[in-house]
């Protein structure tokens, strides 16, 4: 096993570790719902860990709504039951890491329902953000450079533009797991890159033009080779 894949596996078990006492210090102080935590030193001093290690798995936790932090308060228990709270916390810790195929198929799925709603509700602002970064990804691809992060910030700017947070946030923590990834795997011939242009630019035209349905149609077009690499059509 690389040594890479070693710390990503050490880090994982670290972090479920420190979530799971994080847990227990709720259950052994019966917090209740906004009732604060200790901070993170002390919990760092407590667990025997990195303050940013501790920050990385209360993150998580508030990702997942059970944890609320607060600039300049600290960190407090979500509005949830302590029971539901256990519960979730122990799915948590049986997530495992998406693999890589999981992470496209989810971009894909995601992507085909973004592209429509940025093409009903996309104002003139986000029109200009998804052109700028249409015309970096052209640019790289022109200049014979590789265009991977300025690809998926072009499909960024579209999950920006359409007006749901909530997705947004889904492509915002799927995207760099892709990008560290995307060369490792092969999922696309680089020599695709130049017919990405014109795709992309059929893709801007349909949202700039509001027809949601023209711009699903050539997003799943766009998308036809990574339909390929995970579903073997």
């Amino acid at each position: 096993m690389k040594i890479e894949m070693l710390a990503n596996v050490d880090g994982r078990s670290l972090q479920k570790s420190i979530i799971s006492k994080i847990r227990d210090l709720i259950n052994l102080k019966n917090l209740e719902p906004g009732e604060k935590l200790p901070s993170e030193r002390m919990l760092s001093e407590k667990f025997g860990v990195t303050r940013s290690n501790v920050r990385e798995a209360i993150q998580k936790l508030e990702f997942f709504g059970l944890l609320d932090s607060i600039p300049q308060s600290g960190t407090f228990v979500a509005n949830i039951g302590i029971i539901a709270l256990n519960g979730m916390i122990d799915d948590i810790l049986r997530l495992e890491e998406p693999d890589f195929k999981s992470l496209v198929e989810t971009r894909i799925l995601l992507e085909l329902k973004t592209v429509r709603l940025a093409a009903i509700r996309r104002s003139d602002e986000d029109l200009k953000k998804i052109k700028a970064a249409l015309d970096a990804y052209t640019q790289k691809v022109l200049d014979g450079e590789d265009a991977v992060q300025e690809d998926l910030l072009f499909h960024l700017a579209i999950a920006n533009a359409c007006g749901n947070s909530t997705m947004n946030t889904f492509m915002l923590t799927i995207t760099p797991q892709i990008i560290t990834n995307f060369e490792k795997y092969h999922v696309c011939d680089k020599g695709l890159a130049n017919r990405g242009i014109q795709e992309h630019e059929e893709i801007f035209d349909a949202i700039k033009k509001q027809k949601p349905q023209l711009a699903k149609a050539k997003m799943k077009a766009h998308f036809s080779v990574l339909y390929q690499y995970c579903y073997n059509v």
